[in-house]
């Protein structure tokens, strides 16, 4: 049984958006949570991932993160194009929100549409955007957080692009996948369980 939907009012990217987050697993970090390491081994990026929630709920003070440079700037820009093309050319309303959370998880999505979709848009270099359209299939370090957006809000599918300029966008409806939103429900529960294990091991130290 999922948590009651929460929607929190707030610019992306915002210091009030950040707060938001503080101590909670997103749908960006929701393929870090399924990761696994090399031979077996405990991911590091997953480790890592989950001592930055740690200190957040012990310090609730929000872990700083790498704000990005020209390329992920004019990545936003881009963003923000297909987004502006989309709500233009959709048939059902197109709104923005701010965080979506559910308990201890949460997501971010670029717009809702209408009363069961979303929108999420990604930007790409040319060479990846050639890939994409290629395969025609949503990419895999996407679906964590595409079958994520939609576990948080309840919504039954997500409207997703790919674009990378002069080159043809990748348009796809992507639907639930129940099997797979139930493996990535129990991995989450699993991370929340190591890391309440955590944060009291490092109370305890002090």
């Amino acid at each position: 049984m999922l948590d009651e939907l929460q929607i929190i009012e707030c610019e992306q990217n915002s210091d009030a958006w950040y707060e938001a987050r503080s101590g909670i697993v997103t749908a960006s970090d929701f393929a870090t949570v399924m990761a696994s390491g090399r031979g077996g081994k405990p991911s590091v990026t997953r480790k890592r991932l989950m001592a930055t929630k740690a200190a957040e709920l012990i310090t609730g003070v929000v872990t700083p993160t790498w704000q990005g440079n020209e390329h992920t700037e004019r990545g936003h820009i881009l963003e923000q194009e297909i987004r502006d093309l989309y709500e233009a050319t959709s048939d059902e309303p197109v709104v923005q929100v701010g965080f979506m959370r559910r308990g201890r998880i949460g997501c971010s999505p670029d717009a809702l549409v209408g009363e069961n979709g979303m929108f999420e848009a990604k930007s790409c270099l040319p060479h990846i955007q050639i890939e994409r359209l290629e395969a025609g299939t949503l990419p895999s370090e996407h679906v964590a957080q595409v079958q994520g957006q939609m576990l948080v809000s309840g919504r039954e599918w997500v409207d997703y692009r790919s674009y990378s300029p002069g080159l043809p966008q990748l348009r796809l409806r992507v639907f639930r996948d129940l099997a797979y939103q139930s493996t990535l429900m129990q991995a989450l529960r699993q991370f929340n369980r190591e890391l309440d294990a955590l944060v009291d091991r490092i109370r305890s130290m002090s």
